[in-house]
């Protein structure tokens, strides 16, 4: 029998059984699902099974914490089910099944923007700080108009701005490109042909008479040169044309002459439908797109239109269908050079953090929970909120409740008072810098609203949980002195209560101190900030994360390397003081099958804080799409007492960053 065969038999039972299983699989830490039934699934008895973590459902897939052992937890799994395992990119195949239309169009889009998103955001950054020198009269004018520096700055700035916006088109058809699989230089030329020098600017189509319009004569017929600046809808449009007509003489067109005939034969038809179908329908529903969501923000009943997006943006954001609006911002940026929409999404991120900010000082003196709810805080403050919804807001009820109804008041009042962006930048506080000092109530009207946004939720968060509503915990009197209200968990209620002052360690209990040290050179990072709620939410423990200046990775403990994943991305060490430690490489490198690295150890070896353990080509994984984030994860929980992170910034391999007490 094996070690966890209980635990993989109940896991079987309460996923439904062997029948609601079509596909499982696994990586370094957590057990993957694609279920038939997901409702099936009995996931408060799932939480019970000793060796279960967490669990949350992405992409279709079901997926079951289990930490270091899930390997041996697979076999077990498999041993008990009878269900052999399908590979990574089969299960994630499989679960596209379980999605509806709906949620596959929103994947597509999220798979799209999400590697632009960068660019967008320091392009909004640029255009808000320009907003700030060419909009604002300080009374005496504006900063441009009484220094011939910062003027001189502000037309710079143009350069980068003009090329994130105006020729966003080139991102979306790369990016289509990248994700369809096809060739990426393709797509980039595609792009340029949308917005080339040699057509009139999108901008000027409106004010340049009909009969000004340059075109294409064939004698027979001609094509307006028109190009397609800042338009999202026709750039993806002919984005994914491409992509389908290359894999169509892909398969077709002999591999011997593949080179030539497939890019000549995809690129030229494309660049053709663009300009004479598939850019002017483009341009029509993004202005039909545009205008609808314009219409229902400016209309007589703004304020109900404005106030349920408000309220209703975090719950959009758990469900991803959140990333649909990039599109509509940008799309209302190319039709009306603002818009309306992006301010209260900024407003939702400020609300939410305003509610942990609220749990922190309920919770005050609760230390474990601070850890989680503090860094949640700030992220959300700039602009991130996933840490402190699926962290804090969503654990307790109340707090998210009470986030979306002052969300949702902020952004009804800032609709009202007209304020609009410029860009979509950084959302959160920083988003002030995006809003049009001009428009509407401009820089005033956008930060009382924010003060909406921190106040109501932060006050409606204190009422909730000392009235008990949409509340998981039932309060006691008692305390500290401090006046911090311990919780009892109610029936089915899942959460954590420690006393504000703790008791001395018994004779019988040894708390050892385990250092922590750099595994590589690079940027530390808080575990809150990684791009995977798995680590970012610490499921998997406490730790940091170091963001690779090199691939020459170290052993983070001294120890002794008690497991080495199957695809090289993952290793554990054992401290003399009982402490599991994950070293993951990447984030959701298992993909790469272990070809970015070289493990230098074998499982048994004793390493210290000089061992090498692996090298990870930081090229190849970046290239593949992935970070290269390198995690370091106390995964017994059970056994950790206190972990202390005191190093930020820069650090070099070897460098001790923290501390944690073992019991």
């Amino acid at each position: 029998m094996g070690k966890y065969h209980n635990d993989a038999e109940k896991l079987l039972e309460y996923v439904g059984g062997k029948e609601n299983i079509a596909a499982v699989t696994h990586c370094a830490t957590r057990m993957r699902f694609v279920l038939n039934d997901q409702s099936k699934a009995d996931q408060k008895a799932i939480e019970d099974i000793s060796s279960v973590k967490g669990m949350f459902t992405n992409a279709g897939q079901f997926q079951v914490i289990i930490g270091n052992d899930v390997s041996t937890f697979y076999n077990d799994f498999t041993a008990v089910s009878g269900i052999e395992g399908v590979s990574k990119e089969q299960s994630k195949s499989i679960a596209k099944k379980n999605q509806n239309p709906l949620q596959r169009a929103i994947a597509v889009l999220a798979e799209i923007f999400t590697p632009i998103i960068p660019a967008i955001i320091v392009g909004g950054l640029i255009l808000g700080f320009r907003n700030v020198l060419e909009g604002i009269d300080f009374g005496s004018g504006t900063i441009v108009s009484q220094s011939v520096f910062w003027n001189g700055v502000n037309d710079f700035l143009w350069l980068p701005g003009e090329a994130i916006f105006h020729f966003l088109p080139v991102g979306i058809t790369w990016s289509i490109t990248r994700k369809m699989g096809t060739t990426q230089i393709l797509g980039i030329i595609l792009g340029i042909t949308l917005v080339s020098p040699q057509l009139l600017n999108a901008y000027s189509v409106a004010s340049t008479a009909a009969a000004d319009i340059p075109f294409w004569d064939f004698g027979f017929a001609q094509i307006d040169k028109i190009g397609y600046q800042a338009q999202v809808i026709p750039a993806m449009l002919a984005g994914f044309m491409l992509a389908y007509l290359e894999i169509f003489f892909r398969k077709y067109i002999p591999e011997a002459i593949s080179m030539i005939f497939v890019p000549l034969f995809s690129l030229l038809p494309t660049i053709l439908a663009a300009h004479v179908v598939l850019g002017p329908i483009g341009w029509w529903l993004g202005d039909i797109i545009s205008n609808v969501v314009n219409t229902g923000l400016t209309s007589s009943v703004s304020w109900l239109f404005s106030l349920i997006f408000g309220a209703l943006y975090a719950p959009l954001v758990i469900t991803g269908l959140h990333h649909m609006t990039n599109a509509i911002d940008m799309q209302l940026i190319s039709s009306f050079g603002t818009t309306n929409l992006w301010p209260m999404i900024a407003l939702s991120n400020i609300a939410q953090g305003s509610a942990v900010l609220a749990v922190v000082f309920l919770h005050r003196g609760n230390e474990k929970e601070e850890q989680v709810s503090i860094p949640a805080t700030i992220s959300c403050y700039l602009g991130v909120t996933e840490p402190a919804m699926f962290g804090i807001n969503l654990k307790y009820i109340y707090p998210f409740v009470a986030a979306m109804i002052g969300s949702g008041f902020a952004a009804m009042f800032s609709n009202l008072m007209g304020v609009r962006a410029n860009a979509i930048g950084v959302g959160g506080l920083p988003g002030i810098l995006a809003i049009n000092a001009t428009e509407g109530g401009g820089l005033l009207a956008f930060g009382m609203a924010m003060l909406i946004a921190i106040v109501v939720p932060f006050i409606l968060t204190v009422v909730f949980r000392r009235q008990g509503i949409f509340n998981k915990i039932d309060l006691v009197q008692g305390a500290g002195d401090n006046g911090y209200a311990e919780g009892l968990a109610t029936a089915g209620a899942n959460i954590d209560v420690e006393p504000v002052t703790s008791q001395p360690a018994s004779g019988t209990t040894t708390i050892t101190e385990e250092m922590l040290y750099a595994p590589v050179d690079g940027q530390i990072i808080a575990i809150g900030e990684v791009e995977d709620p798995v680590f970012s939410q610490k499921m998997m423990g406490d730790g940091y994360a170091v963001r690779p200046s090199n691939g020459k990775i170290y052993a983070p403990v001294a120890g002794t390397i008690s497991s080495i994943f199957e695809t090289k991305h993952a290793i554990g060490i054992l401290t003399p003081g009982g402490a599991e430690v994950l070293v993951h490489m990447g984030l959701d490198t298992v993909e790469l099958k272990g070809a970015p690295f070289t493990v230098k150890v074998s499982e048994g070896d004793a390493v210290t804080v000089d061992t090498l353990i692996a090298e990870m080509d930081l090229e190849a994984v970046t290239k593949a799409g992935k970070k290269t984030d390198i995690l370091t994860v106390l995964t017994n929980v059970e056994k950790i007492n206190q972990v202390t992170i005191n190093k930020t910034g820069s650090v070099q391999a070897h460098e001790r960053v923290g501390a944690a007490e073992i019991r």
